[in-house]
């Protein structure tokens, strides 16, 4: 509303510019000069003879009123050709450019009319008062363009920032250790979370449209990408992601015992594959000191905690894993932290102790019953893996469908198939241990979560992880089923500005598609 509210007063601006600058026109080539009434009063600072007999009255040979007349027009058609466009309903990029055309077009005559303002009190040391009034309708158009292209303008920056990043940075950072680059950027992340900093990002980055935002079991989601577990491993970036339009994060893995991490190479990057190689084995420092760091703060998004066995050398079992998931879950109950919800990773292929196997027998009922008993309020998450066949998987949502204090399932973990088409093969010899991440998780992880929406979408909520490096990418796992969306390798490849391209692309999928929320989407492709 208040959109059409602003074109029909650029509409209505630029007709009156049109008659301000058509009647200086006429009287120009009629060669008399019009009165301004006010030269009785103030005749040393406005003589309209003066200021439109100067030289600075033609430019080129063209009087400035024939080109206000064209710069009007030129708004006035512009105008009425992105409000056909809009309501025609064609592709964004169509209106994005009718838009730079009308912001660029109003800034000129903008920073025109600033200039001959100049040459009026400078240097012909008066004004006209028709002049003036052309240069204020100049400063109201361009006002009131700035309004209507504030998505525009957001689009703009995100595009610059991302060619930034791409083309100057990213080739920079991929020349370092990826471990060493995740480290800095990490503890850099913690610092502006703590500084002013964060301002600058939620004005140049935020960008979370109420058509996005859903609340599900009791949760306000103010967005539907999240940050997934394995990268804010020790709970560093907690108040700097909303600020990147992230809608909600998961802290971890972290388990009970601090791990530094499996031997090196824990991280390696496949560009061709739009991959990273992960092996890092739950490395956090431990649940009490992410507890001690999560103490006494308030989180603009909600916040979950992933929570996984200790990658210890002494759980030598699943029931020694048991024990220790559940010494995590119990010392995060014992605190007062404003933890939205819950993950169990039951999936982590990089782990030391292949014994610990929860797929096998009984061992997740046990784990589950074990739980229970903990009586926990907050809803719990379950990472599933992507390898299993169907068969298999199925098994496992069927006992995770049992307990209803398992209110959803993440899918998925990382991609294991090393003989997979996905995976480049020159990139995969570089890296004998660990599994991968990105494009390669994508088909199988939109398959399963089409799968698991079809079965359970009255008993699971599901957040679809693996691949998502665009908002089609996101849209096309929300339309499969998924009600949320976790990513980080995108992030990596393709810029910091990324949630936010998503949460505006997927804005816009909504429109041209006729949703007013992303939760109508959901599993309309399943």
């Amino acid at each position: 509303m208040k959109s059409k509210i602003f074109f029909f007063f650029i509409l209505l601006f630029a007709l009156f510019g049109i008659i301000d600058a058509g009647y200086l026109t006429y009287e120009h080539y009629q060669q008399v000069i019009p009165p301004c009434t006010v030269n009785r009063f103030l005749p040393i600072f406005s003589d309209c003879g003066k200021v439109l007999r100067s030289s600075y009255s033609v430019m080129f040979g063209i009087p400035l009123s024939v080109a206000g007349v064209f710069q009007y027009s030129f708004l006035l058609i512009i105008t009425v050709s992105l409000l056909i466009i809009k309501k025609s309903g064609l592709k964004p990029k169509f209106v994005r450019m009718l838009t730079y055309l009308l912001a660029l077009q109003s800034m000129i005559g903008t920073i025109f009319s600033l200039y001959f303002i100049y040459i009026q009190l400078v240097i012909i040391k008066s004004i006209c008062l028709y002049c003036m009034l052309s240069a204020f309708i100049s400063f109201v158009i361009f006002f009131l363009v700035l309004k209507i292209s504030y998505v525009e303008r957001f689009f703009f920056r995100l595009n610059i920032i991302e060619f930034i990043y791409k083309n100057i940075l990213k080739p920079i950072l991929f020349l370092l250790d990826p471990e060493f680059i995740h480290s800095v950027m990490t503890s850099f992340g913690e610092v502006i979370g703590k500084t002013y900093l964060r301002n600058f990002l939620n004005w140049k980055l935020k960008y979370l449209p109420l058509k996005l935002k859903q609340r599900i079991l009791g949760i306000n989601f103010l967005g539907p990408i999240g940050l997934a577990a394995g990268f804010d491993y020790d709970a560093k970036l907690i108040h700097v992601l909303s600020s990147l339009s992230f809608g909600f994060q998961s802290v971890g893995t972290v388990t009970n015992l601090p791990y530094e991490g499996n031997p090196k190479p824990r991280l390696g990057r496949l560009s061709r594959s739009r991959s990273l190689m992960v092996n890092k084995g739950y490395k956090n420092i431990g649940v009490k000191n992410i507890v001690n760091k999560l103490n006494g703060h308030k989180f603009e998004i909600p916040l979950g905690v992933s929570i996984g066995s200790s990658n210890n050398e002494e759980i030598i079992s699943s029931k020694d894993a048991i024990v220790d998931i559940i010494k995590s879950f119990s010392f995060f109950e014992k605190t007062r932290i404003n933890i939205s919800y819950y993950e169990v990773n039951i999936s982590c292929p990089n782990l030391i102790n292949n014994k610990v196997d929860f797929f096998k027998s009984n061992n997740l009922d046990k784990l589950f019953q074990s739980l229970i008993k903990l009586k926990i309020k907050k809803p719990i998450f379950i990472k599933m893996p992507i390898d299993k066949n169907n068969q298999d998987f199925f098994k496992i949502l069927k006992i995770i469908s049992k307990y209803s204090f398992i209110k959803g399932v993440i899918i998925g973990n990382l991609f294991k198939d090393r003989k997979s088409p996905l995976l480049d093969k020159g990139e995969l010899k570089k890296f004998k241990a660990g599994y991968f991440s990105g494009k390669p998780c994508e088909p199988r992880s939109n398959e399963l979560i089409k799968l698991t929406y079809k079965k359970y979408k009255n008993s699971l909520l599901i957040i679809g992880c693996g691949g998502v490096f665009s908002g089609q990418d996101a849209y096309k796992k929300i339309r499969l089923g998924a009600n949320l969306i976790q990513l980080i390798t995108g992030m990596i490849f393709q810029g910091p500005q990324l949630i936010s391209q998503i949460n505006m692309e997927l804005e816009e999928l909504l429109k041209k598609d006729g949703f007013s929320n992303i939760r109508q989407v959901v599993g309309v492709d399943a």
